[in-house]
């Protein structure tokens, strides 16, 4: 009886609060019920079509579902989930918040605190993207024809100046997991026009206020031109690009280098430079894998695969994989934490894969031999007499 009015008097206040427009969300957690992987529902109201509702994040083990509700089903379901299994269930309003609590030994407390907030959060359900690089009196995106002169982004540049974003924060989430201050210098290697290398260097400057440097290197001399005269108009005094090839730059004391598309074995070359130089973060994008297609294609050794790599197209993508996999386990080899994960770039090269080396300090549960040994019988497996990466570094 305790149980149902002390659920009640919960739920009656939800409804108050959405009645009297002082609702800010509602958290119900510690739960012991039956759905498998179920931890946590956040609730939020939203508005769509014009008509309020309230948004039901359900937070699983390892993905999240929403799902939105008209209101009255929304307090309905909240009741429900209180009494079949959630411990826990906080009202967040501007008047005060309410939380309902089931003990371990079954009592039921109602406790009233304090606001946390003071202000209703925006319900719109198609609100604008929140971007890490705004269109806006931004220079060096007018001269580089993403934006006019008004800070309108181009009809034909939408791709582009989402690409500059999306990998922004893909950087920027990255650069969290690295030691405060550890970034001194840059290097982008293969910088092209330097969409990407202005737009980091904004990040850096502008919004983490790091006085960091940053290099871009193309070999292209009317690309280094262009892009030097653009950070001298946008006052960028620790940019500059040089003109060249990875292969011959000298990359020592960078801390963060990046190889976007580089060709074939010239990501190996941007990998080979961050590593000798103990850069703390190394991130490259691969473009084509033809140096291991060709040992897989010449070598023809029968395996499990074979059945699918007698076809072009699927030959390609196992090259691209073992490319990638080979490179992952030589940045672990040398001390680095691993990603490989897809991104998506723009329309004419839709879908990525980024491999990301974090300098570690942990030395991880695989010993440099174990990792030769994979490397080793990854070799022998495809047919693979060498790895341009491996080459390098003389393993």
């Amino acid at each position: 009886m305790v149980f149902s009015e002390h659920i009640a008097q919960f739920i009656g206040a939800l409804e108050q609060s959405l009645n009297l427009q002082t609702f800010v969300k509602i958290s119900l957690g510690n739960y012991k019920g039956e759905e498998d992987a179920l931890k946590q529902i956040l609730v939020r109201k939203v508005i769509i079509k014009r008509e309020e509702k309230l948004a039901f994040t359900f937070r699983y083990k390892t993905r999240d579902i929403v799902k939105n509700f008209d209101l009255m089903e929304a307090v309905n379901l909240v009741s429900e989930y209180l009494q079949t299994g959630f411990k826990i269930g906080t009202l967040f309003t501007t008047k005060n918040d309410l939380i309902f609590e089931e003990l371990n030994n079954g009592k039921i407390i109602l406790r009233e605190l304090p606001a946390s907030t003071k202000e209703i959060p925006d319900g719109s359900h198609d609100k604008e993207k929140l971007r890490l690089i705004k269109a806006e009196s931004k220079s060096y995106l007018t001269a580089l024809k993403i934006t006019d002169s008004d800070g309108k982004v181009f009809k034909n540049a939408q791709d582009k100046f989402r690409q500059i974003n999306h990998y922004i924060e893909i950087l920027s989430s990255l650069i969290k997991e690295l030691p405060e201050e550890s970034i001194k210098k840059v290097a982008d290697m293969g910088s092209g026009k330097g969409y990407l290398t202005f737009a980091l260097y904004d990040y850096l400057h502008n919004i983490l206020n790091q006085n960091i440097a940053v290099v871009g290197i193309e070999y292209r001399q009317d690309m280094v031109d262009l892009c030097n005269s653009v950070a001298e108009k946008s006052a960028f005094d620790k940019l500059n690009f040089v003109q060249g090839t990875i292969e011959d730059y000298n990359a020592e004391k960078v801390n963060l280098l990046i190889a976007l598309h580089a060709c074939d074995t010239a990501t190996d070359d941007a990998i080979f430079k961050g590593i000798k130089a103990g850069a703390e973060l190394i991130v490259v994008a691969p473009c084509c894998h033809k140096q291991i297609r060709k040992e897989i294609e010449q070598n023809k050794v029968k395996n499990d695969v074979s059945f699918l790599t007698k076809y072009g197209i699927f030959l390609e993508r196992q090259a691209e994989m073992v490319t990638d996999g080979i490179r992952a386990l030589i940045l672990e080899y040398f001390g680095y934490k691993t990603k490989v994960f897809e991104f998506i770039s723009d329309a004419h090269t839709p879908k990525n894969v980024l491999v990301v080396g974090i300098k570690s300090k942990d030395k991880g549960a695989k010993t440099k031999d174990e990792i030769l040994q994979k490397i080793k019988a990854s070799k022998a497996y495809f047919g693979i007499g060498y790895h341009h990466l491996e080459r390098l570094l003389e393993l």
